[in-house]
């Protein structure tokens, strides 16, 4: 059978790459090897967030009931846990549900898909093992899209049961009493705020900096370190893990601190969160010549050494998100049948943490700015200023603003902090992307109440045009800029 284009790997990328080209009226090939929605159904991003929407909300139950004196039920594992899996299924069968649709629609004769491993031969032909059967098809384009799975650390006992990965956390039979996370970035962190959410699992943190998420600016890890440890995290900082084993059951781990001292604990399970690594093995012949690096695929805009052949999603070097590898995806289908409106850009790319309380981005944070050496106005109101915080009755959280050091204050990127916060960074996002200033912001007329209100009120501070006043109200809202390696506060 010959295609236009055989795409390897329905997860993300490669579910959406299919789907755009449809939209061409091309011949095309899906090829899943497991399961249709890959990490971003299964073991991934829903699973995970539909456990974090869970205990937040079970969080918040138990917060409200304390206000009124009243006691909190105990909370099911196993309602908890079939709950996700309901979603993941409800997904994954809309995805296969689609398809079958397709092929009886008017889209019958473009699309083809087949369960089983594929393999390159050359650049031509790609080849479909499941079990003792195999075929070969004939591809123009092939789009590798097979995405990532947990790093293993090799001198780590992962078993999948006792100590595991995201892979296995979802299957454990009941909330353990404690639980060790090796890993203190996003998805240890939400997996940390995760079990400490439903009040049942004593969780310790290791975090070899003094800081958990180093990549994050200050006053939003101060807010989510705080929280953490509030609801009972034990965040071990300055610290190496140098030995973990197996005991009678249970996780015995050794601790090095950058003092040099020593400490031992035991828990009941552990979580291994390093980071994924691209599924690339056994993914094409050595003949093909497509060349790879320390961290993937490499890539030009996501076309491989072989001019027919593209790698999107989690196999290359760029962001490991859904929306990004849904956006690689199609990217690459138009850079193949059509020609691109626009260059691929990750500048505008809008990012969520599932952490306590919600961290939502787009764009560059202040760490990033000044790494690149850039000099930005910056401005941070917080949310105890904004009315919909105060109806909710949680003001915990802020939003902050950067815009170029410049007289036009283009936008640079957002960071919100807090409730609603993933539905606050959208318009940002479309702006940095039109490369646009704030007074197209300014004059927006924001729904009431609202937290995109907020938004509103600081750009009309970096105009200096707002209800309130920085300088009446320190410590609340900030309006400053940075330049020469220095903070100063902006006065009107």
């Amino acid at each position: 059978m010959k295609y236009d284009l055989v795409v390897i790997g329905a997860g993300p990328s490669g579910y959406a790459a299919a789907m755009r080209a449809l939209d061409f009226r091309k011949k095309t090939l899906l090829i899943e090897k497991s399961k249709v929605g890959g990490a971003g159904v299964t073991n991934g991003a829903l699973s995970s967030k539909t456990w974090w929407e869970l205990s937040r909300e079970t969080a918040a139950f138990r917060k409200n009931l304390k206000r009124f004196n009243i006691q909190a039920p105990s909370v099911n594992y196993q309602e908890i846990q079939n709950e996700v899996r309901r979603a993941v299924h409800e997904r994954k069968h809309m995805l296969e549900e689609h398809m079958t649709l397709l092929r009886e629609s008017n889209y019958h004769s473009l699309l083809d898909f087949k369960t089983g491993t594929a393999r390159l031969i050359n650049q031509h032909q790609v080849e479909i093992s499941q079990g003792a059967q195999t075929e070969v098809v004939e591809a123009d384009y092939v789009i590798l899209a097979t995405g990532s799975r947990p790093r293993y650390l090799p001198e780590l006992p992962i078993d999948e049961k006792i100590v595991m990965t995201s892979d296995g956390i979802e299957n454990i039979d009941d909330f353990p009493e404690s639980m060790v996370i090796v890993g203190a970035g996003v998805i240890g962190c939400e997996y940390a705020t995760i079990f400490a959410g439903f009040g049942k699992t004593k969780v310790h943190l290791i975090d070899k900096g003094s800081r958990i998420l180093p990549f994050e600016d200050e006053d939003v890890v101060k807010i989510i370190e705080r929280n953490m440890e509030n609801n009972g995290v034990l965040i071990h900082r300055n610290s190496k893990l140098i030995r973990m084993e197996i005991l009678h059951g249970r996780v015995e781990y050794e601790l090095e601190y950058t003092d040099g001292s020593k400490e031992v604990f035991n828990v009941e399970k552990a979580l291994v969160s390093v980071g994924r690594v691209p599924n690339l093995e056994d993914l094409w012949d050595d003949s093909v010549g497509i060349t790879i690096n320390k961290r993937g695929i490499e890539d030009n805009d996501t076309q491989t050494a072989i001019s027919n052949i593209y790698a999107v999603g989690d196999l290359t070097a760029d962001i490991s998100l859904v929306n990004v590898g849904e956006l690689e995806g199609r990217y690459a289908v138009e850079k193949i049948f059509g020609l691109p409106k626009r260059k691929l850009v990750y500048e505008n790319i809008s990012n969520i943490m599932f952490l306590s309380p919600e961290v939502a981005g787009v764009g560059l944070n202040e760490i990033q700015a000044r790494e690149k050496g850039m000099d930005y106005k910056v401005v941070t109101l917080d949310y105890s200023v904004i009315p919909r915080a105060i109806a909710k009755r949680n003001t915990q959280g802020f939003i902050k603003l950067l815009v170029t050091h410049d007289d036009a204050m283009k936008i640079l990127g957002m960071k919100v902090v807090g409730n609603h916060a993933s539905s606050a960074i959208q318009a940002v996002a479309v702006l940095i992307s039109m490369d646009k200033g704030i007074e197209e912001l300014a004059e927006c007329v924001h729904p009431h109440p609202s937290i995109t209100e907020g938004i509103q009120e600081c750009v009309r501070m970096l105009m200096g045009k707002s209800l309130f006043k920085p300088t009446a109200l320190r410590g609340r809202i900030s309006c400053r800029s940075y330049a020469g390696g220095a903070y100063s506060d902006i006065v009107f």
